[in-house]
């Protein structure tokens, strides 16, 4: 008998966080029981800023990743992420394999285009993704931080009403698109924490640095949605 037929999912998962609590002083279940219910992304093209959740609060986990193999394949960007190396990616690696998912170029470490053999998304120190946690943190776990502490440090907003911890009971209760707007609140704190990284390291001017700030800011103020309302306010606040 499958074990999904004597318990409900919650159920399930509280015997496997009871379980790996004994076993590992953690109840945060490993890389590949996780399920992605949610992808959210900030494209930056030349002026254009967009930020938004792949899909909707319908789209079955398949079809997440999918979008988020084809927006590789389409834009092949600079992929940027807070723990990335650690977390994000890898999940969607596991997720893809089981769901049958081609990764394109997302995969690709030189075997179809040679140019990615020295610079792909996969490989740790390669620049197609930059990890953000990682490079501040030169490559090793004992100085990791958390992105809503480097956000707030940076005067940020960071995590507003929801933090990682708070996203599977959300889901429990359907509220899959308050899922999605923390997502999107989390890649943008990424974002900028991103900014204030390649100013760090020259890549900007104060004024080039200044403008993106203000098109972030512009952005923010002429949306109608709650959680970009609460996002500026936050923001504003820090800055007094």
């Amino acid at each position: 008998m499958n074990i999904s037929d004597r318990y409900s999912d919650l159920e399930v998962v509280s015997i496997a966080n009871y379980y790996y609590r004994q076993k590992k002083g953690s109840d945060f279940l490993p890389h590949q029981f996780q399920k992605i219910v949610a992808i959210s992304c900030v494209l930056k093209r030349g002026d254009e800023l967009e930020i938004w959740s792949i899909g909707n609060s319908d789209s079955s986990e398949k079809e997440l990743i999918q979008r988020f193999m084809d927006g590789i394949n389409k834009f092949i960007p600079t992929l940027v992420s807070w723990n990335g190396t650690g977390f994000d990616l890898p999940i969607i690696n596991y997720r893809a394999l089981a769901l049958q998912i081609n990764g394109g170029v997302y995969m690709d470490q030189g075997d179809n285009n040679h140019d990615f053999k020295y610079n792909n998304f996969i490989s740790r120190y390669h620049s197609r993704h930059t990890d953000v946690m990682d490079f501040l943190a030169l490559y090793g776990g004992r100085a990791n931080a958390s992105l809503n502490h480097i956000a707030k440090l940076c005067g940020f907003p960071g995590k507003l009403d929801m933090d990682g911890g708070d996203v599977y009971q959300n889901f429990q209760d359907g509220k899959i698109d308050a899922i999605r707007n923390y997502c999107e609140t989390d890649v943008l704190n990424t974002y900028l924490v991103y900014l204030r990284l390649i100013y760090l390291k020259n890549q900007l001017t104060d004024e080039e640095y200044d403008a993106e700030i203000l098109k972030v800011k512009i952005k923010l103020s002429s949306s109608s949605l709650l959680h970009w309302n609460e996002f500026l306010t936050a923001w504003e606040k820090y800055e007094q």
